[in-house]
């Protein structure tokens, strides 16, 4: 196993100090939306990671480009910190299935937080979408033609409530909280989500912030949360535990 960091404009000592600051905002929404603000702008890319079923992983820091689930990793890993080296060891945990690093063990699904990150990580979607919630069972990494998304991944069996974007109103908005991860809910056989990013609530706004692929942006921006899920199918809605 091989290890890579890039931090970009980032220093070991800068990223200290930001993290050591964050770690004294007692709620664990309020510290993501802290921390996730200082990644604003950063440039979007995708396949910043190392690993394949032929290649072997590697162990990634990349502060300089994000996809936008590196960039909740990352965020969710400072979040439990309060050094550098903390960090490290913390994004091991989030983003690998025991923290044991390799392509297999890698958390490639947004409801794979729910299933190996338990002790962080706790689904609020159907606390929050109470009765207005939908169950659908998939097999997750297994296209309609039975070939994978990801070669070398083993598929994933598994239940995945969603609320449907027609009825996240005003009631469903109240029940989430700043710093809430959410995903955007994919219809397409073998996927669970389509688009990850974190919910921020400031007085009466609520924005999503989320590394963007679209052209026009390709970076992490912070966007008005009802307009960009108007035209989604619906919401996961993951929340940090203290």
């Amino acid at each position: 196993m091989g290890e890579q960091i890039h931090l970009g404009k980032w220093t070991e000592e800068r990223l200290t100090d930001l993290i050591t600051e964050a770690s004294l905002i007692h709620a664990p929404g309020d510290r993501i939306a802290f921390l996730s603000k200082d990644f604003l702008n950063t440039k979007y890319r995708d396949s910043t990671l190392t690993g394949e079923r032929n290649v072997p992983e590697v162990f990634v820091i990349n502060l300089e480009f994000f996809d936008c689930f590196t960039f909740i990793e990352y965020v969710d890993a400072m979040r439990m910190s309060n050094s550098f080296s903390g960090f490290r060891e913390h994004l091991r945990n989030v983003r690998y299935h025991s923290g044991h690093i390799s392509y297999k063990n890698r958390n490639h699904f947004f409801t794979d937080w729910k299933a190996f990150n338990a002790d962080f990580i706790v689904d609020m979607t159907n606390y929050i979408g109470a009765d207005r919630t939908k169950d659908v069972s998939k097999r997750l990494n297994e296209k309609d033609d039975g070939t994978l998304f990801l070669p070398g991944v083993a598929c994933r069996l598994r239940e995945v409530t969603y609320i449907p974007s027609l009825y996240v109103n005003n009631s469903v908005i109240e029940n989430m909280n700043t710093g809430d991860y959410a995903g955007i809910y994919s219809k397409k056989e073998g996927l669970d989500v389509s688009h990850v990013g974190i919910i921020i609530k400031e007085q009466d706004a609520v924005t999503f912030r989320h590394a963007s692929s679209l052209r026009k942006h390709r970076k992490v921006i912070d966007e008005d949360f009802r307009d960009y899920l108007r035209a989604k199918p619906g919401i996961i809605i993951l929340r940090a535990r203290e």
